[in-house]
């Protein structure tokens, strides 16, 4: 997925108000930008990190920039949880990811459950439907990417719904979209939080598969790049 916004890149000097950053472009001038990301950003957020922000172009808007992407280390990671949904979808249109391919129809953001809505609903030409729930993956341990990097309860809910999802006669898919292209496999971080970890392998033996792919991001584009195994 092309990021079809200006962009402009600079130096990270810190996050406060869990939605605000700062960060100094090259000229020395500091943009007060927001930050789409409600984790903790964990191993992301070293002051002096490159940071590329996306420039909205609304003089109106109270932050006109969102912070996009980081460089930790030699790889750019992204950290806008609003691309994941958009950058799947055109993947699964586009053929490139083979274990959610041949379905006739696909939707974003379609109600389910209890009162949540799914990222991705495919439909076959018999009516046979795969629910495929994303999470934006940034964490990573050594060459290991993991989920989730804070406490999450609304992931845990999730997890239950595609159960529920599996138990009516669906199929249900639980997608780690690992947001950085350096790192060799996933699982679940116990280290972070223990009963999310519990419940994705207990939902995992009730029939939720589970993907995970690296994503290639730079600073305009995004894209799906290899299937990384996974290990629970």
């Amino acid at each position: 997925m092309r990021i079809t916004q200006p962009t402009i890149e600079g130096r990270f000097l810190r996050r406060y108000k869990r939605f605000f950053v700062d960060v100094e472009l090259d000229d020395g001038s500091v943009v007060v930008a927001h930050c789409a990301n409600t984790g903790s950003l964990l191993g992301c957020l070293e002051p002096g990190n490159r940071a590329v922000l996306r420039d909205s172009q609304d003089p109106e808007r109270k932050l006109r920039h969102t912070l996009q992407a980081l460089r930790v280390g030699e790889t750019w990671v992204n950290v806008d949880t609003s691309a994941p949904n958009a950058v799947v979808h055109e993947a699964i249109e586009g053929g490139e990811i083979p274990e959610l391919a041949g379905y006739a129809q696909s939707k974003r953001e379609v109600k389910y459950g209890s009162n949540s809505r799914i990222d991705v609903l495919l439909t076959r030409e018999n009516g046979e439907r795969c629910f495929v729930e994303v999470k934006n993956t940034t964490y990573a341990i050594g060459d290991c990417a993991a989920f989730p990097d804070a406490p999450t309860e609304r992931g845990l809910k999730h997890l239950d719904e595609l159960a529920r999802e599996v138990g009516a006669g669906n199929r249900a898919v639980q997608f780690y979209f690992v947001s950085r292209n350096d790192v060799a496999r996933f699982r679940p971080a116990d280290e972070i939080d223990d009963e999310y970890a519990k419940a994705l392998r207990r939902v995992a033996k009730a029939g939720v598969e589970v993907l995970a792919y690296a994503v290639d991001v730079q600073p305009s584009e995004l894209r799906i790049a290899r299937r990384l195994p996974v290990e629970l």
